[in-house]
């Protein structure tokens, strides 16, 4: 038996379908928001993006 990751995060919120959207609407952004005000900032020191190629 194949267990969906998004499913047993479904299975796991609590109340109706509508409360249930919310909840996981309110999970995805709290982890976009701990991405982008955590992660981020600590990895993009390593990240090639800063680097200029062209000079003057």
């Amino acid at each position: 038996m194949r267990l969906s990751f998004y499913g047993l995060i479904w299975r796991l919120l609590p109340g109706p379908k509508w409360l249930k959207a919310i909840e996981a609407l309110a999970l995805i952004a709290a982890i976009v928001w701990a991405l982008f005000t955590f992660v981020f900032p600590v990895i993009a020191d390593y990240m090639p993006f800063n680097d200029v190629t062209i000079d003057e």
